[in-house]
Order: structure tokens, then C-alpha cells, then sequence
């Protein structure tokens, strides 16, 4: 999970240089500006004989989108944020300079990415309703541990993994 936190600080730099530092990386992948969704980070890792070999990330982020249909302001763009047209290409490049700094950030000091992840976390210490199966709870979100799991605290502690919960709008 350390390379899904490792991306998502650079996509967070990226993003946060345009608007601010109102922008957080929701557990487990996804660009938040406010409330709504800037973006997401899919990662595939290829594994071979049990052994990593290597990943292919995707990245999306909202750029110059100003209507989403079904997701009404749910999601977000950077042109509704600052209000002006930008060059994908321009942005691709600093994007990229970005995701360089905490892959670097990534290989020299792995736990300094943990930490700058956490300080970034959507919701960090706020109640959230959630789901996990058919049950429905509020808990506050309390860490991501370095396996990925979102761990969080209600009347005891909780972790789940990706793809285990779902987050509930209020």
C-alpha cells in the first residue's frame, strides 16, 4: 500500500498547488477538494510466483469538466475551482515532476510517506457514516495502517481493507 500512499502524495501536491490546501486523499484512492471528488488512483500490481514484479497506475483527475451529469457536485473540476481553462499537457508535465518527488520521497524515507499521507487524509478524526456489509455505522477515521487498511474507532477499533467498506454520504 506504501506506493498507492506514495502516488497519491504526488497527485495531492500536484492538485493542492492549483487550489490550496482545502484538497485530501480519501482512503483508499480517490482526490478530494471540500467535499466533492477532484480525482482517483487505480493500481494493478503484477505479481508473479508470489513476488511483485512491477504496477501500472492510472490516474484521472477532473480538469476542465464543468458539468458532471450523474454525479451533479458530488465530483469537481480544476476549472470550477479556479475558474480558468488549463493546458492538460502543462499539467501532465507538472503532474509527473510531482509524482517524481514522492517516488523519490518513496525509496529514501518510506515512513516520512506514511506520515505526510496521514496528515492528508480525508476526514482524519471526524465522524463518517459507513458501510460493511449490511451494517451501517458511524465511526471517526482514526489512521490508515501500512497494509492499507482504513482503521477506524467506534465502540472499539476497526481496520478494513480496500474494497471492504463503503463510505455513506450524509
Amino acid at each position: 500500500f506504501i506506493l498507492s500512499m506514495a502516488t497519491a502524495l504526488g497527485v495531492h501536491r500536484f492538485f493542492s498547488a492549483s487550489v490550496g490546501s482545502e484538497t485530501k486523499v480519501k482512503w483508499p484512492n480517490d482526490l478530494y477538494w471540500r467535499d466533492r471528488k477532484a480525482g482517483g488512483i487505480l493500481i494493478e500490481n503484477l505479481v508473479q510466483g508470489g513476488e511483485w514484479k512491477a504496477a501500472i497506475v492510472g490516474i484521472g483527475i477532473n480538469i476542465n469538466q464543468t458539468e458532471f451529469k450523474t454525479l451533479g457536485n458530488k465530483a469537481v473540476s480544476l476549472k470550477q475551482i479556479t475558474g480558468k481553462d488549463h493546458d492538460p499537457v502543462a499539467l501532465a508535465k507538472e503532474l509527473c515532476v510531482q509524482l517524481s518527488y514522492a517516488y523519490n520521497l518513496l525509496h529514501k524515507l518510506p515512513v516520512e510517506v506514511k506520515e505526510l499521507y496521514r496528515s492528508q487524509l480525508y476526514k482524519l478524526n471526524q465522524t463518517v457514516r459507513l458501510k460493511h456489509g449490511s451494517r451501517v455505522f458511524d465511526a471517526t477515521i482514526k489512521d490508515v495502517s501500512s497494509l492499507g487498511e482504513l482503521v477506524v474507532e467506534h465502540a472499539t477499533e476497526e481496520r478494513f481493507g480496500v474494497g471492504e467498506l463503503e463510505w455513506i454520504v450524509q
